[in-house]
């Protein structure tokens, strides 16, 4: 049965509605053309499956459309809805997770953005039947997050968003395992994990990672405490780069002011470089470094030097430590 001049020109035309309608739709792998078509139709954003389909097939559309989630609207025209799903241009609404940031940080973020409630995220993050699955023994996923960006499409859970970071996290650190031949064997997963979440803390400047990797390795060595700042503020509140005496001399855990060796678990959540790092650092022998007030730092081998780099770069009378090791 032909289809009237008039019909097909009003279909191309004209939109169903004004815009405000809006819909997430998906495109499965092989779904039938007329099955989206139909989907489209009953969902209001098309006013003709059956032209549609024509269309579809009539521009070549019907094999080059991708898999995927758009998001349409009723005011768009049928050939701009075709335009999007051929092109791939897939509904995103990113959520990037920086290096370095602590789950408790993350789930302020995620709030903030209005993608999960703080408490409900921080819940999934230490859920113990999903640390058993994803074969994490300890209280939380702490240092398990993937840093980077995620699409938060409609309908994950946290529980689903945390499984994702988990895995792109464990495929990245085995990466870098595999790829780094003289990485250290006496360190476990967690425990490189654990130094990687320092150094990602007390580093500012890339190149300077490696560099703070070999200190902690060194002190370690030696049996010294790592002294390491941002130990001493995880789980009270977020480290702004300084601390005070009263940080210092708290009793918690994760303090390596108080506490010998390698706290618990991780202070943050690692990205490559820092993991890299620990994995491979230079043979230097420092074991002290002491913030300089402009990102870098005065790495020093012996507690001479370093006071001497402490009375340089610390000048503020009644100063506590912070800011060297």
């Amino acid at each position: 049965m032909l289809i009237p001049a008039i019909r097909i020109v009003t279909f191309l035309e004209v939109s169903p509605g004004n815009g405000s309608r809006i819909e997430l739709v998906e495109v499965g792998r092989g779904r039938p053309l007329r099955a989206l078509a139909a989907d489209l139709e009953s969902r209001g954003v098309i006013s003709s499956a059956r032209l549609f389909t024509l269309l579809a097939r009539f521009r070549g559309g019907d094999s080059r459309i991708k898999a995927g989630i758009y998001q349409l609207h009723d005011g768009m025209h049928p050939g701009q809805i075709l335009a999007k799903m051929i092109s791939g241009d897939v509904y995103q609404r990113i959520f990037a997770l920086p290096e370095g940031y602590s789950s408790y940080q993350v789930a302020e973020m995620m709030e903030k953005r209005g993608f999960f409630k703080k408490e409900a995220f921080l819940d999934a993050c230490s859920d113990p039947t999903l640390l058993a699955e994803l074969g994490i023994r300890a209280k939380s996923v702490e240092g398990y997050l993937y840093p980077g960006s995620y699409n938060m499409l409609p309908g994950k859970s946290e529980r689903d968003v945390v499984r994702e970071m988990v895995t792109r996290q464990r495929a990245m650190l085995e990466s870098c395992i595999k790829t780094t031949p003289a990485a250290p064997r006496h360190l476990s997963h967690r425990e490189i994990l654990t130094l990687a979440s320092m150094v990602e803390k007390e580093a500012v400047l890339p190149i300077e990672k490696p560099l703070i990797a070999a200190v902690f390795e060194n002190r370690l060595r030696k049996g010294m405490r790592l002294q390491s700042d941002p130990t001493a503020t995880y789980g009270v509140r977020a480290f702004g780069g300084k601390v005070t005496k009263q940080d210092i001399m708290r009793a918690t855990p994760y303090n390596t002011y108080l506490i010998p060796g390698l706290p618990p678990g991780p202070i943050g959540n690692p990205g490559r470089e820092a993991i890299q790092a620990v994995l491979s650092h230079p043979p230097v022998p420092y074991l002290y470094f002491v913030a300089r007030g402009d990102g870098s730092h005065q790495f020093s081998s012996d507690l001479t030097a370093h006071n001497e780099a402490v009375r340089r770069f610390l000048r503020t009378p009644g100063a506590p430590p912070g800011g060297s090791r």
